[in-house]
């Protein structure tokens, strides 16, 4: 009797000795759901992590489709609590198409580096100080090595990382294949806009497609641009979904 409640008080302290080294942030991780429920269904939790990183990139058309991931970006952000931290090289956001995607200006604070290393060493101190409601950080590279500080930089504040890949030149765009660290990586491109009974355009619409994501596994789906509170909705029109798929195969 004696040998059972000493063996059961060892592995009692092993077990929480695992999980003191997995770290409290992984303990009591929280998410942050889209609310859509076939989107949500994809992810561990329920949503993205909070305390993790996640990358988004544009699709294959270019400046179009770059804008189309800032916004779907923006519409994470703007559905946090908290200050917003952007750190980038080029300042050429529009910013009220982040307004009209619910991140209001009020919340953002601005960092502009000069070079890309710029940019990581601030993101990375903006993660690791926390009581914010998102990072964001704009890169065309993201190496394992550096990934990883910032996901473990995440992970310690419990803040969401944010990272969108933008490429100066279309040669660049092959580094997005390579593996990183990021909880979830993204792929944003534009498609038709919701038709309308009238003459007019209607609610922009994207391709989203979850790449990657860390314990599940990845989906396409076609979706609503975010509205003035960030959200984004699920597409009802059945019509486009072959497009869906042809447009998904030629981009990869």
């Amino acid at each position: 009797m004696t040998s059972a409640v000493a063996s059961n008080a060892v592995l009692t302290e092993l077990r929480e000795k695992i999980a003191n080294l997995e770290g409290a942030g992984l303990r009591q991780r929280s998410v942050l759901p889209f609310g859509v429920g076939e989107i949500d269904a994809q992810l561990p939790g329920g949503g993205l992590a909070y305390g993790a990183l996640h990358e988004v990139a544009g699709g294959g058309n270019g400046a179009i489709d770059g804008a189309a991931a800032a916004l779907f970006i923006g519409g994470i952000a703007a559905r946090t609590t908290g200050k917003v931290v952007w750190c980038l090289t080029r300042f050429d956001l529009f910013f009220p198409a982040l307004a009209q995607a619910g991140l209001h200006p009020d919340r953002v604070i601005f960092v502009e580096g000069d070079k890309e290393e710029t940019v990581l060493a601030s993101f990375e101190e903006a993660l690791r100080y926390g009581g914010l409601g998102a990072v964001v950080a704009e890169l065309v590279r993201l190496p394992m090595t550096a990934s990883r500080r910032l996901q473990l930089a995440a992970e310690k504040s419990g803040t969401l990382g944010l990272v969108i890949r933008r490429w100066r030149r279309q040669t660049e765009a092959s580094d997005f294949g390579m593996p990183t660290a990021a909880a979830t990586r993204w792929r944003i491109s534009m498609l038709p806009s919701e038709p309308l009974p009238v003459a007019g355009v209607g609610r922009a619409r994207w391709l989203a497609e979850l790449m990657r994501v860390k314990a599940g596994e990845g989906g396409e789906f076609i979706i609503g641009a975010c509205d003035g509170q960030g959200r984004i909705c699920l597409s009802s029109d059945a019509a486009d979904r072959p497009d869906q798929a042809s447009r998904s195969f030629a981009l990869r």
